[in-house]
């Protein structure tokens, strides 16, 4: 069983960073992409970032030039660095897995984000 966990958020003002971790246990093999999720109260969930199976990157467009996400060589550690953060980033993020296939269908617990202006 594939485990994700997800730590790194906080509370900090807004212009502020957070780097985000998910680490990955169990049996990882089989995964096609990689990505952070966001929710907000009231909102839909949203793609923040993905890696694909072939190494391709994508971000949303409210976060592009501002979040990075990268892995590690093992591709057990997932990060999403954010930088110049706005009170709307304000909601819990999740990393998830595409195992065996290429829908998300492995997600961690959570860890919240909050951005005070």
């Amino acid at each position: 069983e594939v485990q994700l966990a997800e730590s790194g958020g906080g509370s900090v003002q807004s212009g502020g960073s957070l780097r985000l971790s998910c680490v990955a246990s169990g049996y990882t093999y089989s995964t096609y992409c990689r990505g952070w999720f966001r929710q907000a109260p009231g909102k839909e969930r949203e793609e923040v970032a993905g890696i694909g199976s072939d190494g391709d990157i994508s971000y949303a467009e409210s976060v592009k030039g501002r979040f990075t996400i990268s892995q590690d060589n093992s591709k057990t550690t997932l990060w999403l660095q954010m930088n110049d953060l706005k009170p709307e980033d304000t909601a819990m993020y999740y990393c998830a897995r595409c195992l065996g296939g290429y829908e998300y269908n492995i997600w961690g617990q959570g860890t919240q984000v909050t951005v005070s202006s």
